[in-house]
Order: structure tokens, then sequence, then C-alpha cells
């Protein structure tokens, strides 16, 4: 079989009522945790560029945009921007390694691209919230399937997978709610195929975040295509001048075909939900720093020097010697220990500029020195591995090694972690009454009878007030002004 025909067998043939119970559990937990980030991403300034010119853009008011109060917008776009929203802040999952050259990076950040398609989606469709979280679902493991199968040339070269990885997941949910049947399932996996795009070059920069944003307006832009009579080439992922050969250089293919849902990658591996709204190749170093600091409970004038070693596939990412904005901080190994030494804390209050480039910062950055370590390095770039050694002014030396943190497998985050970080999020746009309601209703998501009664539940209005304001006309106008 190929490796297109057994995506296309997947989406069609997988129903919700084939999941086991663990799935549906975890899906719920990432369907919270995406929308927790997207609605936090909202308020980014990235996010609101984008909002604007979707606003000037216009067209039909089909979805909602998370964030900003009732605004909506063509489903597409609606996707946009949401997908840039969750990926905004860098806060979004990590799909996990299942094999030593399956090197992070490589694999994807498999929610937001998937869940912010179906949001737009579900809503345009009138779907059921169990309809919506089957075609999430179906749509994650698509994506991580193809992250893992795919040549590691592919991220290694410059790809960004959430990106490119991500335009086929956000197509597969897509499809899925939309009703595709074989023929035209296999043209809209062929134009998601020649949509893909995003390169690694846009790290630290407000590209990124547009990457996830684009992976899922792509994907609904293909399956809307594909509906429409557009073709392409049927054997988008295997053939010579298909997916995988020219993204990759080629692909293993028992990583897929035969693969898919044997086991669901979200439960083998799993996926690592993130503590930190940064780069998650440097999270094992910020939870071990964390540590150090509060065992021993070292106040920032305690701390004379920090070495932080690590291997290529965290140096390589991680490239910032000094953060010139809050986007760039994510990806700066100085910036975040740093953070974690003067607050106790890196979190989305700290990705600030006024932090960021504030004086404390910038001296207790100039005690960090970062140093790629062969030994670590020769170890493989199947987890995140690093080590710290901090020298205090009283010449006590302190060493930690780092490879797991709050979030991933071994520490996974309780439901009581996983709301607080939810909370976290949502402040920045709902009141307590609101986020609330949010919470019950994405804990029981699969039990609605409409995904509007979620996304109403989503709305930034207080309590009390319409869930939604007025119905947005035919052409979409700048928050705050008439369409």
């Amino acid at each position: 079989m190929s490796a297109t025909r057994a995506v296309i067998d997947f989406i069609l043939e997988t129903t919700m009522d084939g999941f086991p119970e663990r799935l549906l559990s975890e899906g719920r937990r990432c369907v919270t945790d995406g929308t927790g980030v997207i609605l936090a991403g909202s308020t980014d300034a990235c996010s609101r560029i984008v909002q604007d010119q979707i606003a000037a853009q216009g067209g039909n008011a089909q979805a909602t945009i998370l964030g900003p109060p009732d605004v909506r917008a063509p489903a597409s776009l609606a996707a946009r921007a949401n997908g840039t929203a969750g990926h905004a802040m860098d806060f979004d999952d990590t799909q996990l390694s299942n094999a030593p050259d399956r090197i992070f990076g490589l694999l994807t950040h498999p929610t937001v691209a998937p869940l912010s398609a179906g949001y737009a989606m579900a809503e345009r469709e009138g779907a059921t919230g169990a309809e919506f979280l089957e075609a999430f679902l179906i749509g994650f493991e698509v994506e991580c399937k193809i992250a893992e199968a795919i040549d590691p040339r592919h991220y290694m070269e410059g790809f960004h997978s959430t990106a490119t990885i991500g335009t086929l997941g956000a197509c597969a949910t897509a499809a899925k709610l939309a009703g595709l049947q074989a023929d035209d399932l296999a043209m809209a996996l062929g134009i998601a195929a020649s949509l893909s795009s995003g390169i690694r070059l846009g790290f630290g920069t407000m590209t990124k975040p547009l990457h996830a944003g684009r992976a899922a307006e792509n994907g609904i832009l293909a399956v809307d295509l594909a509906a429409r009579g557009f073709t392409a080439g049927h054997d988008a992922l295997e053939a010579p001048w298909g997916f995988f050969r020219v993204f990759g250089g080629g692909f293993e293919a028992e990583r897929l075909v035969g693969a898919l849902g044997s086991p669901y990658t979200l439960l083998d591996p799993g996926v690592s939900v993130k503590p930190f709204p940064s780069g998650s190749l440097g999270h094992p170093s910020m939870a071990a720093m964390l540590e150090l600091v509060t065992e021993h409970d070292l106040a920032p004038d305690d701390i004379a020097h920090m070495t932080f070693r690590a291997g290529h596939n965290i140096l390589n990412p991680l490239r910032y010697p000094r953060p010139h904005n809050e986007l760039e901080a994510k990806f700066c190994i100085p910036f975040v220990l740093s953070s974690i030494v003067l607050r106790r804390r890196a979190g989305i209050r700290e990705f600030h500029d006024d932090f960021v480039l504030s004086d404390e910062a910038a001296e207790m950055m100039d005690r960090v020195t970062v140093q790629f370590d062969e030994e670590i390095d020769a170890r493989g770039y199947d987890r995140m591995r690093s080590a710290i050694d901090v020298r205090l002014r009283d010449g006590t030396e302190l060493r930690a090694e780092a490879d797991t943190y709050p979030g991933g497998p071994e520490r996974p985050l309780s439901r009581e972690e996983l709301h607080g970080k939810f909370r976290d999020c949502a402040s920045l746009v709902m009141d307590d009454a609101r986020i609330d309601e949010a919470l019950d209703r994405l804990e029981r998501v699969d039990d609605l009878g409409h995904i509007g009664d979620l996304v109403d539940a989503l709305s930034t209005a207080p309590v009390g007030a319409p869930a939604r304001g007025p119905t947005i006309g035919p052409t979409l106008g700048p928050p705050g002004v008439p369409a």
C-alpha cells in the first residue's frame, strides 16, 4: 500500500468508536492546553498584526477568531489567526522522539495546526463536539506519523516541520470534518503538499508562529479546493516528486504504512506539554536550574557564573547569544537561565521586552557561558540532554544534568497543573468565571451537541454578557469598526 493511500484509508475508516478511552482523555488534555495557548497568544504583537490584516481583507463570518471579542472571519482565515496565536508564545506542546535518529525539532508541535483547522471547520460545518475531537485526533496522528517517517534531513537542512507537516495534519482534520471521500482526499493531500512551507530562518521572529497559522489555513484551503474539483497529483506523499522525496530526500515507509494508530503517537511515545513559553529544547535545563535555585535557596547575587553545556541539537536551534527582543529570548539560553535565577520562573509575563532588555537581565546574562559538549553530543539526539555548572561567589560548585522536565513523559503535568497553565494563559483575555465555564466544557468536549457550545464558552465577554455579539455581516471590519 502506498503512503498516500494509507493516510486516506486511515482518515476515512477511523472513527470515535474505535478510540481507546486513554486516547480520548489525552486528546481532551491537548485540546485544553492548545486552546489556552491560543487565547494567550492572541494578545501577542504578531497575532494582532495577523488579526488586523484579516480584518482589512474581510470575508464571510464563518468561524471565530479566539481571543479578541466578537470577531469572526472565513474559516481558513480564522484558522490562520488561531494557529498563529497558538504558536506565538512557543507555549504549545511537542511531539516526542521514538528513535535516536528522530531528533527533537524534526518532530512537530502537533496540536495547534489541526486544532485551529478543527475549530474553524467544525464551527463552519456545524459539527458536534465528538466530531470535532475525532477529527482533531485523526489530524494529530497523521501529522505525527508523517513526521516520524520522513528522513531527518528535512529538519536538519532547514525546514520547520510544524509548518510543513502541520499542513498535512490540518488537511486531515479539515477533510474529516468536511466529509471528503477517497478521490477528493487524494487531491486535498496533493494540494496541501504543494502549499506546505516554512523554514527555520524564522525562529526568533514573528514568522515562526505564522508557520502554524498558515499550516492550519492551508489545510482548510486544500480541502475546500478539492471539494470543488481542484486537482493535484494523486500520490502526493511517496511520488518521485512528492512530499517525502522533495522535502526530505526519502522516508521510512514502515513508520507510516501500517503504523497509523498502531499505536497512536499521542499514547506512545506521547506528547510533552510545555511548562515554559519558549523553545522546548531548553526546558530540561530550565527545570534543572529551577531545582538548583530552590533547593539551595540561591539569590541572584549568590551566583558568580553559570556554564551551560549541550550538543548541536540544542545549541543550533537555541541560537541567540543575547536577545534583542522577547521572540529571540525564547531561543536564548543565557536569558532563560537568567530568568529562572532572577524571577524563579520563566512564564508568559517574563517573555516581554521590558524584562528581556532590562539591565538586571543583561547583567545576569553576562554571567552565562554556553559551550558545545562533545560527550553529550555523542550520546545522540533522541533526548534533550544538557548540563549546567554553577559557581557561587563563596566558591561552591554546583552541577546538574538535565534530560527531563515537567510536562514531559517522565513528569507529566497533573490535571491541576494543566488547569493552572490554562488559567494563566486565559487570564490575559477572560475573567475567572468565564475561565471556569471554559474548563468545564473543554473537559467534556465530546459530549457537546455543537462545537458552538464550546466556542461560546471561550468568549472573552464577561459572564452575564452575550457570548457573542451581533452577527458580523458578510464582510469583517477591524475590531470595533462596523463591517
